[in-house]
């Protein structure tokens, strides 16, 4: 380390607890060997005379800050702090500039390029003392608040993704024809996504989008059948035009709880996608769908997404009214929808991973056989 520094001292612990690392930058060895004697007592101080070998000095030792003389041959101190702002893994540790340079221009071009402050030379060691302490227990408080927002993040999404489990729990145990739906949309739902994604397709509408919200969210696109009564969400058998009329409805009523949802939590943003879920996924490529009898790209992205993969399912489970059709058939009718129910684009890429579809339903199936065998082994 001798050959990186002209001076320097290194005090693991101070008092018993381990010091701050200051590296100090200047080509002057009055300066190096000040700024060495009067943070040495306090701190593990390391001394450099150049930018050059501030870098080698950052390959072995992680700073909690820097004090960066400006006027250095070769390489200055604001090309210095350019290099360590570029880098990811310097970015983030403060620099303090050292000059002897009193006009305003040179100091808010400094810190227009990141420092956290400027102190003048000559150097004054009970000021430049203090100055590191304050800026050292700013930068401590800095991340005590980014660990408390983390953790508070962290609990926030926790829970909103609870309300999202719970609420998606009960709409399927109302309805035990229909269970595993939730999940298989959802799964069916990631793999479209990821695929839009990957073929770069509608990406201005789905670059502001949190992933793991709208997957989440789409688990509530049938939250309105909740308020659809037993004898025709039950029904052993095909519903009547009326009775199939009161179902639609469940579109309705799923966009009126999220509404009253909304209205009674502090932050529901994440509840935006599932009011478009359960409000737009009946609707069609042609206007003939429901509740609104919206068309084209007028329907929102989310709902056109969900309509095949709502589809899909429908069409490959067992219904007291229908036996379940073949992956090959329900590929077949979703083609066929293609520009009159289904969004022409998102039909053709679905046809490209339908096979994922199917080998979600048949992974579905082994599960459901192994908990029943499961079951059989315990009673």
């Amino acid at each position: 380390m001798k050959d990186l520094y002209y001076w320097g001292r290194e005090n693991p612990k101070q008092n018993g607890q381990l010091t701050k690392k200051i590296v100090l930058v200047d080509d002057n060895i009055t300066t190096l060997t000040l700024g060495s004697f009067t943070l040495g007592e306090k701190y593990n101080i390391f001394t450099v005379p150049s930018g050059e070998k501030l870098f080698i000095l950052l390959k072995r030792v992680s700073p909690d800050l820097i004090l960066l003389d400006i006027d250095m041959p070769e390489m200055d101190g604001y090309a210095v702090i350019k290099k360590l702002k570029d880098d990811t893994v310097t970015a983030n540790i403060p620099v303090i500039f050292l000059t002897g340079k009193n006009d305003t221009g040179s100091e808010l071009e400094g810190l227009n390029l990141g420092a956290i402050d400027y102190i003048s030379k000559p150097l004054s060691p009970p000021l430049l003392l203090k100055r590191i302490e304050l800026h050292l227990l700013v930068e401590f408080q800095k991340k005590e608040l980014m660990f408390y927002n983390s953790n508070l993040t962290k609990m926030v999404l926790d829970m909103q993704n609870s309300v999202l489990k719970t609420v998606a729990d009960l709409v399927e145990s109302r309805d035990e024809i229909t269970g595993g739906h939730v999940e298989r949309t959802r799964r069916y739902l990631e793999i479209l996504l990821d695929s839009l994604i990957g073929q770069k397709m509608y990406l201005e509408e789905i670059q502001s989008w949190n992933r793991d919200f709208l997957l989440r969210s789409s688990q509530l696109h049938d939250l309105g059948k909740i308020h659809i009564k037993d004898d025709i969400l039950l029904k052993p058998g095909k519903l009547t035009d009326e009775e199939f009329n009161m179902m639609k409805n469940h579109t309705v009523f799923g966009v009126k709880i999220i509404d009253e949802i909304e209205r009674h939590t502090p932050e529901s943003s994440f509840l935006k996608h599932a009011k478009i879920f359960a409000g737009t996924h009946h609707e069609k490529w042609n206007g003939t769908g429901y509740p609104y009898g919206l068309s084209g790209e007028n329907i929102p992205l989310q709902g056109r997404l969900m309509a095949i993969a709502d589809v899909y399912d429908a069409l490959i489970s067992t219904r007291p009214y229908k036996a379940p059709l073949t992956h090959e058939e329900a590929v077949n009718i979703i083609m066929n929808g293609r520009g009159t129910h289904f969004d022409p684009v998102l039909t053709d890429l679905f046809a490209g991973i339908a096979d994922e579809f199917s080998e979600i339903n048949q992974s579905w199936k082994k599960e459901g056989l192994s908990e029943i065998a499961n079951y059989a082994a315990v009673v």
